[in-house]
């Protein structure tokens, strides 16, 4: 496994829409890989191969240690009218969060490392984090679901914490 650089924001990357993967290969899951070191490194909860300036829609999250799961082309087919708030931040901008409202539950298919179609619902913070992430490969960043006031606040605090 290699420890893979994070795009920083406001790197144009992290606007950067992904490509669906259509080869599954040893290559892709030495990806996945490469992608749960950096994350846990950073650290984080989740990843996309966005943040590391692969633009290819492949997702990794671990909500519980030593639990990784991969997401590979991932698509939201459904998502609840019932809301949640929840705090959000991300690996390309370390150290600021804010709270962000989100459906509670979501429906969505994926496919794995060998390409096999999955699907699923999730609810609470993993359909939270899984929505964050699906964001990120339509090339958009967490920021964007603040308000101006709220998201010019919190650019400040990252530009003031990283000098």
């Amino acid at each position: 496994m290699t420890l893979l650089p994070i795009l920083r924001y406001p790197d144009p990357g992290l606007r950067t829409p992904a490509s669906a993967v259509t080869i599954f290969d040893e290559r892709l899951a030495a990806l996945a890989d490469d992608l749960l070191e950096t994350m846990r490194a950073a650290p984080g909860v989740g990843i996309t191969a966005c943040h590391v300036g692969v633009f290819q829609r492949v997702v990794v999250i671990e909500l519980k240690p030593g639990e990784p799961r991969v997401y590979v082309n991932p698509e939201i087919e459904a998502f609840s009218d019932e809301r949640i708030t929840a705090t959000e931040g991300s690996v390309s901008m370390p150290g600021v969060t804010d709270e962000i409202d989100r459906p509670r539950a979501i429906r969505l298919h994926w496919q794995d490392l060998e390409g096999t179609r999955r699907e699923g619902v999730m609810t609470g913070f993993e359909a939270v984090c899984m929505q964050h992430e699906i964001d990120q490969l339509d090339g958009i960043f967490w920021l964007q679901r603040l308000s101006r006031l709220k998201r010019e606040r919190l650019i400040k605090r990252f530009q003031k914490a990283a000098r």
